[in-house]
């Protein structure tokens, strides 16, 4: 019998965690639950954010919030300084289970290791998937108007709001690089729904906004796998600086430029396999696998899922892979968000409470930054006379789910106090809900779709 016992320890070792084997069962019934909590919430909240003519992303974040630390305290995280005296599916496991102090404060923090694990997968696979949605083609056909206007909009906000944030609030430079990181993202999903919906996809300001927000997305993941690995140094050290740039984007370029070779062997492998999952299967394998080589160069796993999704991008089962890959995409994605939304304490933005008036502060500063960081790009679009540059700048503004991931890495790492992180996800919130009527109001009525290309608001929604 020990060579049993020895055969069944290590399957029970990833469930366990820091859980002694026998809450195992008990550790594994906390995270069904808390599971189930996270996709009611965010099937509830993506419905009603759709029904007000937002993106989902937003509810799923919003309910996220009402379930976690701020409000409800369903699903709560050790990160967010919360207790397992906290959590509302420990009272229950405890009611169910006769569970000692001790063990409930273990099982605790092994269920919370574990949904945070599934929340981490759930991010890798959202990278993923824009990757696969970002077209490097079509990069190239906008040209070095859409590159400069990504250029001012990830430099302007960023050199901003890092700079204010010391020399005003006096926060230390990894943290205020983070934020000021945070502040370069653009969403291209929400900006491309609001610009079919008004008929101005194929305008020129339209074309300029979702092309420099696709390279505003790419240089963001590098600046974020650049701030991410400072964050585990602790320190600014230039040549480290220089060497994460270089490596970010020798590595992005890299995969970019070699992506014919990888794309021959993919292809290669989905002819040989004739079994079930014969697409979808190499794909994750070759999305993992750029992942782990991120993260062993000391960047981050995301961006190496994003150049995996740019590279997978140029085969010709683009579609269906983009189909197959929804499913995943639908499962593990909400976990992250709604982890998000259940990690950030609202309640350090309560200004009853004088403690926290510099956060909100600091949250003020972080909107104007980056409301106005990315209008000024329209004005950097020059030889098109008569183009509404007010559009393109506020088409720039929606920072949505990339925003999301700069806030989540950043408090996963430690990097981010209480105030800076929510503050983080209010610029996120406001941002994006600010910029679909403001892109409305500056374009005026719709024009007629009858010039969109078949299938523009499929994409979109692929995208969102």
């Amino acid at each position: 019998m020990t060579w049993i016992s020895s055969l069944t320890f290590p399957f029970q070792l990833p469930l366990l965690a820091t859980a002694e084997a026998q809450y195992a069962p008990i550790v594994l019934t906390g995270v069904l639950l808390s599971l189930v909590i996270i996709y009611i919430a965010s099937k509830v909240g993506a419905e009603i954010s759709r029904m007000l003519d937002f993106p989902p992303v937003l509810g799923e974040l919003i309910a996220g919030v009402v379930v976690g630390i701020s409000a409800l305290h369903l699903v709560v995280f050790p990160e967010s300084g919360a207790t397992a005296s906290d959590s509302v599916v420990m009272w229950i496991l405890q009611a169910i289970d006769d569970l000692t102090p001790e063990a409930v404060t273990s099982i605790f923090d092994s269920q919370s290791e574990i949904v945070s694990l599934l929340a981490e997968l759930g991010v890798i696979i959202l990278l993923f998937e824009i990757g696969l949605e970002s077209d490097v083609k079509e990069l190239q056909k906008v040209g070095w108007q859409a590159t400069i206007v990504a250029c001012v909009g990830v430099t302007v906000p960023f050199g901003a709001g890092t700079a204010g944030l010391m020399w005003f609030f006096h926060v230390p430079a990894i943290p205020a690089i983070f934020a000021g990181a945070a502040l370069t993202a653009t969403s291209i999903g929400i900006t491309s729904k609001v610009l079919s919906e008004l008929g101005q996809l194929k305008s020129a300001e339209g074309q300029i906004i979702v092309g420099a927000a696709v390279i505003d997305d790419i240089i963001g993941i590098v600046v974020l796998a650049v701030v991410a690995s400072l964050a585990k140094t602790g320190e600014v050290d230039i040549g480290n600086v220089i060497y994460l740039i270089v490596s970010a984007t020798v590595f992005l370029v890299g995969a970019i430029l070699l992506g014919n070779l990888f794309n021959k062997a993919f292809v290669k492998a989905t002819e040989i396999l004739k079994t079930r999952g014969n697409l979808i299967v190499p794909a994750m394998i070759f999305a993992f696998f750029m992942a782990f080589i991120g993260n062993a160069i000391h960047l981050e796993a995301i961006l190496g899922s994003f150049a995996a999704g740019l590279v997978l991008d140029e085969t010709d089962e683009r579609n269906e892979l983009d189909e197959q890959i929804m499913p995943i995409a639908d499962i593990l994605v909400p976990i992250f968000f709604v982890t998000v939304g259940a990690k950030a304490d609202i309640g350090v933005l309560n200004p009853i409470n004088p403690e926290n008036r510099a956060g909100l502060i600091i949250a003020s500063f972080l909107i104007v930054v980056a409301i106005l960081g990315k209008v000024v790009t329209g004005w950097s679009v020059f030889g098109q006379p008569g183009i509404n540059r007010l559009a393109i700048g506020i088409g720039m503004i929606p920072r949505g789910e990339v925003g999301l991931v700069f806030a989540a890495i950043g408090t996963a790492s430690g990097v981010l106090d209480k105030p800076l992180q929510v503050a983080i996800i209010v610029m996120v919130i406001l941002t994006t809900f600010l910029a679909p009527p403001l892109l409305r109001v500056v374009f005026g009525e719709p024009v007629s779709l009858e010039g969109e290309p078949e299938g523009v608001m499929e994409k979109v929604d692929a995208v969102k």
